[in-house]
């Protein structure tokens, strides 16, 4: 099986006095096509391990392989490109700009990638069509419920085919029904293939997904964790 996400002995600590170790040791191994959910309350160390995981911040201690490229010895260039073709990014706030077609706030994802510029409208134009709206390709995310502004950035965090989709509280500004409909395209999208991990704070939301983890004072734990995506300290998966 193919990994998306391996994790050797990562930690982040912020100096401090005395320092905060946000997140402890931790091995954590996502493969391709899985679906996480990471759990855990206010301070727990969830938005940590989100910038960590990405490549939004650089681990303290340890190693973060993504797709087998081992990010610690990258540049900031380098990350910035893996980081803009590797991983896809949906927020609670939808942050789409209200002067922008929703099919230009899509293509918008792509204007850094060098090369990109050759069917950027074809490949926005689908990613809106798998999430459900081919037919508002042309109108402002002011126009547009909540829902839809969420489908909206998610088509803008699919557009570039990533390796790995992280949400972070993604129904965290949605009510229950539009919340649902919400989960329920991540449950197609993974269905469809795609490597999900997100972050979160409720339990409904997390158990959607296949795996489950929680985090608490910087410590990750498997509720269900039979295919050793936590492993032992000095384990990482052999290539």
């Amino acid at each position: 099986m193919n990994t998306v996400v391996d994790l050797d002995q990562v930690s982040r600590t912020f100096p401090g006095t005395p320092p905060v170790e946000a997140l402890k040791p931790t091995n954590l191994t996502i493969h391709t096509g899985q679906y996480i959910a990471i759990v855990g309350p206010s301070g727990s160390g969830k938005s940590t391990m989100l910038h960590l995981l990405g490549l939004l911040d650089s681990p303290t201690s340890g190693t973060y392989y993504l797709d087998d490229i081992d990010t610690s010895t990258l540049s900031e260039k380098e990350r910035a490109g893996v980081r803009s073709s590797r991983i896809g990014f949906v927020f609670q706030s939808f942050h789409l700009l209200q002067h922008r077609t929703t099919v230009e706030n899509v293509m918008l994802a792509e204007v850094y990638r060098p090369g990109s510029s050759s069917g950027r409208e074809t490949r926005a134009i689908e990613a809106l069509e798998q999430v459900g709206l081919g037919h508002r390709l042309d109108v402002s995310p002011a126009t547009l419920s909540g829902g839809e502004r969420q489908r909206v950035a998610i088509a803008r965090a699919l557009v570039s085919k990533p390796s790995l989709l992280l949400a972070d509280e993604p129904t965290g500004n949605l009510d229950t029904a539009t919340g649902e409909q919400i989960l329920a395209l991540f449950d197609q999208l993974h269905q469809d293939g795609l490597t999900l991990a997100v972050i979160t704070h409720d339990d409904e939301v997390s158990a959607r997904a296949q795996r489950r983890v929680r985090i608490r004072d910087g410590i990750v734990k498997a509720e269900d964790d039979n295919d050793g995506g936590l492993r032992p300290s000095g384990s990482r998966v052999v290539r």
